[in-house]
């Protein structure tokens, strides 16, 4: 089920949404940490996570799916916001540098054809931040925040469905370990919470954090098993139109 603009602009301007910002957008800060002559494309609702770049960057697009609505962004000057189908981008092949992926691969619909399209537009050695909810973490149970809508991943799932559209992990991370609670008390704490967690790598974080690189050519092991598989099926042979089949004559 595609989340609401409205509902996802609403949490981002709550406290709880604040800290989520601040805590998520730390990771992707470490990991994308100067972006200067960079193309950067944010696909989902990744715009609290975006202005930290646009000092810096070439370019900062972001994309947002049809069925979730759009709203314009920045809030000043030209917008660089725009409604797509997030499996037909309009972009040329190879033209993003640095692609943020965030409440978008647990509610899309076709994850596999997603990351494809990733794919073909990230540029040789491009690489893709995904930020998922955790099947282990309190977050994704919970409907009350944008962490709790759609299919959550383990981490396993996420490192196959990587690998299956050609992109190789490269770092992991965790975040929100604080409980999905707009009280003052559990806000205050939540740093303590994200520094005890990651330190300790406790169970239970509200969300993944993985990144990953485009890679340029599919696995030897892989276009052999493929080989293997088209060996083992016969062949059809084209029977001409209107020629109907003829048994060899008797002797």
């Amino acid at each position: 089920m595609a989340l609401d603009v409205v509902d996802l602009r609403t949490f981002y301007a709550s406290p709880l949404g604040e800290v989520a910002q601040r805590l998520v957008g730390r990771l992707i800060r470490q990991r994308f940490t100067s972006c200067y002559g960079h193309s950067i494309l944010g696909v989902g609702y990744a715009t609290p996570y975006l202005d930290i770049f646009r000092n810096e960057a070439v370019r900062v697009l972001a994309f947002m799916p049809a069925e979730q609505g759009v709203v314009n962004w920045p809030g000043s000057g030209l917008s660089a916001s725009a409604l797509v189908d997030t499996v037909a981008m309009p972009l040329p092949n190879s033209c993003i540098d640095r692609v943020l992926l965030i409440h978008a691969l647990e509610i899309a619909e076709h994850p596999r054809e997603l990351l494809a399209e990733i794919w073909r537009i990230l540029t040789p050695g491009g690489r893709v931040i995904a930020v998922t909810p955790s099947r282990a973490g309190l977050w994704a149970r919970l409907d009350t925040t944008p962490f709790g809508h759609g299919q959550p991943f383990s981490r396993s799932q996420l490192r196959d469905l990587m690998r299956e559209t050609l992109f190789s992990p490269t770092h992991w991370d965790e975040a929100l370990y604080v409980p999905p609670f707009g009280r003052q008390l559990l806000l205050r704490a939540a740093p303590a919470f994200e520094t005890l967690g990651a330190r300790l790598s406790l169970p239970g974080a509200g969300v993944l954090v993985v990144e990953a690189t485009k890679q340029l050519y599919r696995p030897v092991g892989l276009r052999r098993l493929e080989r293997h598989h088209a060996r083992a099926k016969p062949a059809m042979l084209p029977q001409p139109v209107g020629v109907a089949h003829q048994d060899p004559p008797k002797p």
